[in-house]
């Protein structure tokens, strides 16, 4: 391992001279000079004409104007520019939170500052830094750090970051101890689509840091990557309910069936969800997209806040240019501190209401099916309530009620187009995003697929036993392994089971296998990764990842 330096953050520049000032300066100096030329055709000699003391006391105020205008833009370039600076960074002591960025035009610093302001309202102690003023011994007093990067010219990092690239990333470091999360900026016309961040998180990697979650690419500012980033954020921060930087285009969509997946389970209850579009339009989606879904608040607790706020859910109230009852739009949207609205119109507050943000689930069908399936689990706040996303598909939406829905392309765990073996690796309501990518593989005339999937108790929590069981006993799945953690003396999770078959696992991969991980982001993913890495080793594996043939859907 190569030594690496550890130079301390570097002195802010000197102030250059302030452009601004030259110019004033030349334009006193210039009316300076045209005083002197218009008083040499002056043929009268000079005198001074009292003006009157109403001509002085309007010259001393617009004097006066001048001053103050001069003086307001001085504060406000001042109130901006401490805005916009950069928090101090300690140089001792361990840091909670860090949000890096490297920028070239300006979007890359917009997007970190928006995450950073997201982690202080969720609580958290957080700062925020340019890339190229950081180095490895800095990185390394952080618990976890996200990374806003773009990419210029044919794979290049930004100006701003050249250094930390020449400097760092060409030297080993040791960063066991971080958590961190790129966002990647590019543009798909060109070659290099995102290259910096794939670096980054290459150099992270190899220097022992832990992904959070996978790598997030965001093409000329998609508006769905951008979303599905900011969900990443929200579940660190713990945070779930904040609102999003871009609302989804939403359609309608049905509710036609919902049904208990595991009844009986030792964990809480998980539900199949069956949706149809609410239009003509064909189904069209691949398998490994996700569903943006608009969540509502529950009827009950609606009516609990409206008695709260002592206000009518049904006034008419506007928004968006269009009409609603107040309890309409409460229903999709942030409840505030009903007692803070006590005495207000219902105007008033539909005007002071921010949209519930999106939820996301991974598409356990593909459009032959003729509907959209997803697969739920009740997910619990503190006091016991059910979560917003889970409860509104889960609970509160009734059979034939009216879903919004987008569909958002997740390219990166897109089936492959030929006959490669595939390894399905996943957990719990995972399945849903593997079932369908073996629906698709089963279509195709594709039938080396292997399944290994870890649940609690085998006879409640088998999600689609009877199709799997038979496309196995059909040769459709050649094998199919499954881990439940609660049946039997030892607990042994799929990670387990996958390092227990370690040998095939080998012999699979090294006849061109693509693996795809779906499921839970603790506990299962990063284990499932350690695993492969005995596997086939570090190299091989990050190998794999750039062909695409290790993906992951974790969350």
């Amino acid at each position: 391992m190569n030594s690496m330096s550890d130079p301390s953050i570097p002195d802010p520049k000197p102030r250059s001279l302030d452009l601004s000032l030259i110019g004033h300066a030349l334009i006193l100096l210039a009316l300076a000079a045209l005083a002197i030329a218009l008083s040499q055709w002056q043929t009268e000699p000079l005198r001074w004409t009292s003006p009157g003391r109403g001509r002085l006391w309007a010259a001393a105020a617009l004097v006066a104007a001048y001053v103050g205008f001069v003086v307001n833009v001085a504060i406000s370039r001042a109130r901006s520019a401490r805005k916009q600076a950069l928090p101090q960074i300690a140089n001792e002591g361990r840091g909670e939170w860090l949000v890096a960025f490297a920028s070239q035009t300006g979007f890359a610093e917009q997007l970190a500052r928006r995450s950073w302001d997201a982690l202080r309202d969720a609580g958290l102690r957080a700062d925020l830094a340019v890339l190229g003023t950081l180095d490895a011994r800095q990185l390394a007093r952080y618990s976890r750090a996200l990374f806003v990067v773009s990419t210029t010219g044919e794979g290049d990092a930004p100006d701003i970051a050249a250094g930390f690239v020449r400097k760092i990333m060409g030297h080993a470091a040791q960063l066991p101890g971080l958590g961190y999360g790129v966002l990647a900026l590019g543009d798909r016309e060109y070659n290099e689509y995102c290259a910096f961040g794939h670096r980054l998180e290459h150099w992270l990697r190899h220097c022992g840091a832990q992904p959070l979650f996978d790598l997030v690419e965001v093409d000329n500012g998609e508006t769905g990557a951008l979303r599905h980033w900011q969900h990443h954020l929200g579940l660190l921060a713990g945070r779930t309910d904040l609102p999003d930087w871009s609302a989804p285009s939403y359609a309608s969509w049905r509710l036609r069936e919902r049904r208990l997946s595991n009844p009986g389970s030792a964990g809480a209850a998980a539900f199949h969800i069956d949706l149809v579009p609410g239009d003509a339009a064909p189904l069209s989606w691949q398998a490994g997209d996700i569903a943006e879904i608009g969540p509502r608040n529950g009827a009950d607790e609606l009516t609990r806040w409206l008695v709260a706020a002592a206000n009518d859910g049904s006034a008419q109230v506007r928004t968006d240019d269009a009409s609603a009852t107040l309890g309409e739009l409460l229903a999709r949207s942030r409840l505030p501190d009903p007692k803070s609205m006590r005495g207000m119109s219902a105007q008033t507050i539909a005007d002071a209401l921010a949209p519930l943000p999106h939820r996301e689930y991974s598409i356990a069908s593909i459009p032959a099916e003729g509907s959209l399936r997803l697969l739920v689990r009740q997910m619990r706040r503190d006091d016991g309530s059910l979560g917003v996303g889970s409860g509104w598909l889960t609970e509160y939406a009734a059979q034939g009620a009216w879903i919004d829905l987008r569909i958002r392309s997740n390219a990166s765990f897109h089936a492959p187009g030929d006959a490669r073996p595939m390894i399905l690796i996943g957990n719990g309501t995972g399945l849903a995003g593997l079932r369908a990518l073996l629906k698709t593989r089963i279509a195709a005339g594709h039938h080396r697929n292997w399944l290994l999937f870890g649940e609690r108790n085998a006879a409640c929590d088998l999600h689609y036993r009877d199709e799997l069981e038979t496309w196995l006993a059909q040769g459709l799945i050649e094998r199919a392994d499954y881990a439940f953690s609660r049946d039997g003396q030892r607990r042994i999770y799929v990670q387990e089971l996958l390092r227990e078959r370690i040998e095939a696992v080998r012999e699979w991969i090294a006849g061109g296998a693509a693996v795809y991980v779906c499921g839970s982001l603790e506990g299962m993913a990063p284990g499932v990764e350690t695993a492969l890495r005995e596997a086939v080793g570090v190299e091989a594996l990050e190998g794999m990842a750039a062909d695409g043939r290790y993906r992951r859907d974790v969350y």
